[in-house]
């Protein structure tokens, strides 16, 4: 007995669901994220207090890509899977040399929050406060070293720390952006009188790039 064509088809659109299915858990699968924190607060009604949770969350893929977001639901893992959403739609991605630290120091700064991201050499590993390290290790960086001063307040750091990674550049971008090469921006080790090292002078020229901008 023949089979129903349309059931046919059918089933061809339920794989293709499927598949659709699969390969959104796999992108998934390619991001890590922290939950940096939560809170608890309450709405008086007549009847009493209402409880609501606020979170905040940090989404990297570990190769320099990171986002933040929040989310509030009457449920925990509900603003867990909101915040989430949300951060991986703010995506930014953060130039990184040798796919393990910045290539220069930055500074950024939001409301009362003052921080510092200061390259570092390898084998320095992360020397930084819970916020600022839940974003490093998301994003994949192994060696930087961070303070924040001013606050304590967790959204304040983590939005601090986003500030400063926006500006955040590479010898390439900064090279394109002034018309030069890249060797003319960061030197070459030996052979160059003055040239200093690379890490250095790409700092230089690339907080110079920012700050005309």
């Amino acid at each position: 007995m023949a089979r129903n064509p349309n059931e046919r088809g059918g089933g061809d659109r339920g794989r293709g669901r499927g598949g659709d299915r699969r390969d959104r858990d796999e992108r998934d699968d390619e991001f890590k994220d922290k939950l940096v924190h939560i809170n608890r607060v309450a709405k008086v009604v007549k009847g009493g207090r209402r409880f609501a949770f606020a979170a905040l969350v940090v989404v990297g893929d570990g190769k320099g890509r990171v986002g933040f977001g929040t989310g509030k639901a009457r449920e925990v893992p509900e603003a867990i899977r909101k915040a989430t959403e949300q951060a991986k739609r703010t995506m930014i991605r953060v130039p990184l040399r040798e796919g393990r630290t910045l290539h220069h120091d930055i500074n950024g700064h939001f409301g009362a929050g003052r921080v510092t991201l200061r390259a570092a050499p390898a084998g320095t590993g992360i020397i930084a406060g819970g916020p600022m390290r839940a974003v490093f290790e998301t994003m994949g960086v192994q060696d930087v070293v961070g303070k924040c001063n001013g606050t304590t307040n967790p959204y304040n750091m983590v939005k601090a720390t986003f500030d400063a990674l926006q500006n955040s550049f590479s010898p390439r971008q900064v090279a394109a952006r002034r018309g030069k090469k890249v060797g003319d921006i960061i030197g070459r080790r030996d052979g160059v009188p003055g040239g200093g090292s690379a890490g250095a002078s790409a700092g230089q020229d690339a907080a110079a790039a920012a700050g005309g901008e």
